[in-house]
């Protein structure tokens, strides 16, 4: 038994050496550039801490015009429950072109709520890992397209108290 596990043990010794070696091979490819993402992700995290805001700041901003609040979580969630006038471009769409047609002008004033804001709502906000939060990619994404007037809602809000209105097929939920 103990020589099978050292052959076992072996071979994915091997694997992983392998599967590096290949990876430190890889052709180059200029459409992605991880040490610039992780360039302007640090650029973006020192920005982000002036732009987090209270529930109140960010109903107050809300109201205020030519503000536009962002939902980038699935189409699926946000047609079941998003926070009222939101509107929703899918992370993974975020692009040049669904960023121009959305939101046209880079000084436009953009708050960002995602499902790590909200407790006590699973079915609408799954959790995600703190380090994943799409708070945190939403932002960095907006930052690196050139739109610095992003504003984040900062507390975990228990959905069921929050202040903010709400809107959906899901809405019921919250009455």
């Amino acid at each position: 038994m103990r020589s099978c596990i050292a052959v076992v043990a072996a071979v994915l010794i091997a694997v992983s050496r392998a599967v590096g070696a290949a990876g430190a091979s890889a052709p180059p490819n200029p459409a992605i550039d991880m040490p610039g993402f992780l360039a302007v992700a640090n650029e973006a995290a020192a920005h982000r801490e002036s732009h987090r805001v209270t529930e109140d700041e960010f109903i107050a901003m809300s109201l205020e015009p030519g503000t536009v609040i962002l939902d980038a979580r699935s189409a699926r969630t946000y047609e079941m429950l998003h926070v009222r006038g939101a509107i929703n471009v899918v992370f993974s769409d975020i692009a040049l072109d669904s960023l121009k047609q959305a939101i046209p002008d880079r000084a436009t004033r953009i708050l960002i709520y995602c499902n790590n804001n909200f407790s006590n709502g699973e079915t609408f906000f799954a959790t995600k890992v703190p380090t994943a939060s799409l708070n945190l990619s939403t932002y960095i994404a907006l930052y690196t397209y050139g739109y610095r007037n992003v504003y984040e809602l900062a507390p975990l809000v228990d959905l069921r108290a929050s202040k903010l209105a709400f809107e959906g097929t899901g809405a019921n939920f919250l009455r």
